[in-house]
């Protein structure tokens, strides 16, 4: 181990400071939320803004190389900062942690604790016996400790929250290396997953957002196949909870159960996130994927068969090994014909351990740049042109706390749609200012690729429905210290994220 100066501690009767920062997906959001709960737990504060924390916590990510150089670079800065800040610790955990392990302290010693994937709820011992003993501690378990919903979290909105239903991937696709990070798939009970967002609801939130790495295979590990499309429906029927989101879906395993239980049940929103990853069928193949081009069309169509104005994502690899001229233009051609309103796309980087990295037949970086630069061009029209259709569509917006910049000239207030749409919206003279998680009703005036504009006509007052959440969000900026006693304050709190099957939810026959 390396051994770490701590020498001078910090003022003895001042409550430590904290600060997590997150690289990657949503399932990462939501294990920061985990990691600052249980910091919070433990007797840390959040540092404020603009203020040096004494402790600083990197969720990171592996799915891209670009994710080493990011790490690497941000504890390069972090080490100048700890000489300066006496008792400093810096804390990594998440993905690349769990793959590179003790890598991560051969290449930057100044490292106090290094965890990863399966037990994020030792990080607060982790940080105490490091500063004890003057050593670095590193612990990476290689199988899950404790679900991740059983700790502590601290929610960033008040009206929206994340709540996992599986953890892990049984998927072998030759690009990914979350299988090994993650592990096999392990489903939470359906009774434990209603209860959290029962109690998420309670604590004022009216919008959840299912995780997990294959959402629709949800229920195989206790045999039933069509578990996700009846804990949709279940959800739904969680009185008060008005917007369910989930990602991500395989389409291999999409079925039309799930498509009709999104269709019939309101709370779940308008809205797919589909990974194509390719449009060659060649390409599919050699990355494991197991579905072709035109499944994966099919699917988005039965999809708009019952929801026509559904909004669909997605992702793209650009420059897969072995990738030809004739494989690209076929992704050209699926993404043309599925009319994405938005897409992630990523350029190919080998990710060592993961059976695409020794394909031959690897791409020059030049090859995959134009490509990729034709696909951004290509996605942002459809993008473009999909958006304008909604010139002049009323959309109901969640306002958000802080999302994108408001416009001082026209008071600009942003939010997302039902379909998840960014919007941006004016508030006219004389409107009510909505708080964050109250809905706001306006009308869409303009369409950028990336967001909507919705600028009043004639400047009347925009209709403002006050919700459960915006009461959550002025308790949580109430200066206040109380915390109900039934559950944690929204945003600010510290729930114990131990779930009880509540009264009043209702679970369907096989739930």
């Amino acid at each position: 181990m390396t051994l770490l100066d701590t020498t001078t501690e910090p003022t003895a009767d001042r409550q430590r400071t904290y600060e997590v920062r997150t690289f990657g997906c949503q399932m990462n959001v939501h294990d920061s939320e985990r990691l600052s709960g249980s910091l919070e737990a433990a007797g840390y504060r959040r540092a404020d803004d603009g203020v040096e924390a004494d402790v600083v916590v990197i969720n990171t990510c592996a799915v891209r190389e670009n994710a080493d150089n990011k790490l690497y670079g941000t504890l390069g800065h972090l080490a100048a900062a700890k000489r300066e800040h006496d008792g400093m610790q810096i804390a990594v955990g998440g993905c690349l942690a769990q793959k590179d392990k003790s890598v991560i302290l051969d290449k930057a010693p100044w490292v106090d604790v290094v965890f990863g994937t399966h037990n994020m709820g030792s990080l607060p011992t982790l940080l105490e016996r490091a500063r004890h003993n003057g050593d670095a501690q590193l612990e990476i378990l290689e199988a899950l400790e404790v679900f991740p919903s059983t700790l502590p979290t601290r929610r960033e909105s008040a009206a929206s929250g994340w709540v996992s239903i599986s953890v892990g991937c049984n998927n072998t696709c030759t690009f990914c290396i979350v299988p090994s990070l993650r592990g096999k798939e392990r489903d939470r009970r359906p009774g434990d997953i209603l209860s959290e967002i029962g109690l998420l609801v309670d604590d004022g939130a009216i919008e959840v957002t299912l995780l997990g790495q294959n959402v629709n295979s949800y229920g195989v590990e206790f045999g039933d196949r069509l578990a996700f499309g009846k804990l949709l429906r279940a959800a739904g029927a969680i009185e008060g909870l008005e917007r369910i989101r989930f990602t991500s879906p395989h389409p291999a395993a999409f079925t039309d159960d799930v498509i009709d239980a999104m269709a019939e049940t309101p709370a779940v929103m308008p809205q797919l996130h589909m990974p194509l990853q390719s449009g060659s069928d060649r390409i599919l193949k050699a990355m494991r994927r197991s579905y072709r081009s035109e499944r994966f069309l099919g699917i988005l169509d039965r999809v708009r068969a019952k929801m026509p104005h559904a909004a669909i994502s997605t992702d793209i690899i650009v420059g897969f090994p072995g990738e030809t001229d004739e494989d690209f233009e076929e992704t050209m051609r699926v993404v043309e014909q599925a009319r994405f309103g938005s897409a992630f796309t990523f350029q190919y980087s080998i990710r060592p351990g993961t059976p695409a990295a020794t394909l031959p037949d690897q791409l020059p970086k030049a090859v995959v740049q134009e490509r990729y630069e034709r696909l951004i061009a290509l996605q942002e029209r459809i993008s473009h042109e999909e958006n304008q259709k909604l010139i002049g569509t009323a959309v109901e917006v969640l306002v958000a706390p802080a999302e994108g910049r408001r416009d001082a000239e026209t008071s600009r207030l942003s939010g997302r749609a039902e379909d998840g749409r960014l919007v941006h919206f004016e508030l006219t003279p004389g409107s009510v200012e909505p708080r964050p998680g109250d809905i706001a009703s306006v009308v869409v005036s303009r369409a950028a690729p990336f967001y909507l504009i919705a600028d009043s006509a004639n400047g009347a007052p925009i209709p403002v429905r006050r919700t459960r959440a915006g009461d959550a969000w002025d308790r949580d900026q109430a200066e206040s210290c109380a915390v109900p006693a039934h559950a944690p304050a929204a945003g600010g709190g510290v729930s114990l994220g131990l779930p009880s099957l509540r009264d009043g939810i209702p679970l369907r026959p096989g739930l």
